[in-house]
Formats: structure tokens, sequence, C-alpha cells
């Protein structure tokens, strides 16, 4: 089983581009920062700087809202690959090919961070500080799958 998750800031900025052809798709390129959990003795790096890509509606949801020190839950796969530069030297790769990406903090939290969080348009905000439960806006309760 190949599964990765992650939870981490992006670095910058996600890149977007979109493919050539007849059914062009948005491909995402960024970079999250993670924290290590635990940290060696004498090591002074505690954070990992991990490429991940993200392709389609993944891609589009990140071209939105993929802004330097928005914190996200990505969840992918490993994959690793291979290209001969223009040296003519192998170079190696290994990215996380993102399949889900959700916000990992609230866009208030996030804002007191970094300054670069967001939320999408309609997204409950959190009810009170340390309650963990969420307002759920008017009118949607009949929307619910468990009432």
């Amino acid at each position: 089983m190949n599964k990765v998750i992650l939870m981490g800031r992006l670095t910058r900025d996600a890149e977007i581009r979109y493919s050539q052809g007849d059914n062009a798709r948005a491909v995402a390129r960024f970079s999250l920062a993670v924290d290590r959990r635990f940290q060696r003795q004498g090591e002074d790096q505690n954070t990992d700087f991990i490429n991940c890509v993200a392709f389609g509606k993944t891609a589009e949801f990140l071209e939105r809202f993929g802004r330097k020190g928005t914190k996200f839950v990505v969840e992918g796969r490993i994959q690793t690959g291979s290209y001969t530069n223009k040296d003519g030297q192998k170079v190696y790769t290994t990215d996380v090919v993102v399949e889900n990406v959700e916000f990992a903090e609230s866009k208030s939290a996030s804002s007191g961070s970094n300054g670069g969080g967001f939320a999408p348009a309609g997204a409950p905000e959190p009810s009170g500080a340390d309650s963990g439960f969420m307002n759920i806006p008017d009118g949607i309760e009949e929307d619910l799958p468990f009432n």
C-alpha cells in the first residue's frame, strides 16, 4: 500500500499550470513544510519540505486557496521518477501525488499566525475557541445525513 497523509504549511503560493491538448487539466505544484514530531539529538533541522503535485479539481482548489503559509492536510501517494538534466546528469525525484486536500485550521486561526490563510466561501466557523464544535447555518439541517 502506498498512502501518505501530511499536515503542513505551504512554503510558497501553489504554482498552477494547465496541460496542453483537448482535455486540458490543471496541474498544481507546491511544497509543504511539515514539522517532525521528534528531533534527534544534534540535529538542527526539525522540519521537512515535501514536494507535492495535484491534478484536476484538486489543483483548481489549490489555485484558489493555496497561498503561502496556509495550513493543509494532504492525502496521496509517493511517486518516484528520474530525468536527465541539460548537463546530462540523471536526477531522481520524489513527489507526493495529492489525491485529497483539506484546510487544517480555520481562517481566523491562520490569519493570526502567518496571514496567508483562506477558507472556502460559506464554510462554518468554529463556534467557540475551545468548544470544538462548529456553527451550522440555519436551513441546511435537512441536508445532513444523520438527522
